[in-house]
């Protein structure tokens, strides 16, 4: 998108060069990186951008579409770092799968905004509102929120110890049940080997990241058996 400019992940340096007061309109960022390699955001370098856009006028905007509702533990990801944004993305898991997009934001944006300045193909139907409202109720839930949590522990520590020996294996990162695993090399064949075992995986960075985005009501037997699945898979294929 014309006007556009992109800074590394977490270096709030290299944001402050780009961003100018009366031209930088809004920052956004993922609180916990996805597609670009299961990254979550330190704090503080969240805490700097919110400082950096009331210092400069721009608004900072968090794209939640992956990481948020439940995923981390905690019903938005960035709750964990005390900040807020002036406007969120969400969608994908919003309604249970069926289509929805949906736009969050603060009563101070909500308040320049007129009929037609915003619009999306997937937001506003009643049915998929319907079905958003219920999944909401439920992953708001405090019970429901620690099983994540938990299990997403579960998951994290037991890829750690189970592939601590493995020396392809650079890192086994995330929060929640959003876990990346950073390979020395592409992770394609591991992929397709999981899934000829019942594991449904998936790649991410530059394809050398196996990520895990399991069911949020994934069990503590399922956890476990994905471990076993991956430290055989792995072990076997990268030689």
């Amino acid at each position: 998108m014309p006007g556009a400019a992109f800074a590394p992940y977490g270096d709030i340096q290299a944001v402050r060069k780009l961003a100018r007061r009366g031209q930088t309109a809004a920052i956004f960022v993922e609180p916990v990186q996805g597609e670009g390699g299961i990254r979550p955001a330190d704090p503080a370098f969240l805490k700097a951008l919110r400082a950096l856009c009331d210092d400069i006028g721009a608004l900072l905007v968090f794209d939640e579409v992956q990481c948020g509702l439940g995923r981390t533990g905690r019903l938005w990801a960035h709750e964990a770092s005390g900040v807020t944004p002036d406007i969120m993305t969400v969608a994908k898991p919003l309604a249970g799968g069926l289509p929805i997009g949906a736009l969050l934001c603060t009563q101070a944006v909500a308040a320049v905004m007129q009929p037609g300045d915003h619009g999306s193909t997937f937001a506003g139907g009643p049915l998929v509102c319907a079905a958003a409202q219920h999944v909401v109720d439920r992953v708001r839930q405090p019970a429901f929120l620690a099983d994540v949590a938990q299990r997403g522990e579960q998951l994290l520590l037991g890829l750690r110890l189970a592939l601590a020996d493995n020396p392809h294996v650079k890192e086994v990162r995330g929060v929640g049940l959003l876990v990346g695993i950073q390979l020395d090399q592409p992770a394609g064949l591991v992929v397709d080997a999981c899934r000829a075992q019942g594991l449904l995986i998936i790649t991410a960075g530059k394809g050398d990241i196996v990520r895990l985005v399991p069911p949020l009501i994934v069990s503590a037997a399922e956890v476990d058996q994905a471990i076993r699945i991956l430290q055989t898979q792995l072990k076997a294929l990268l030689k």
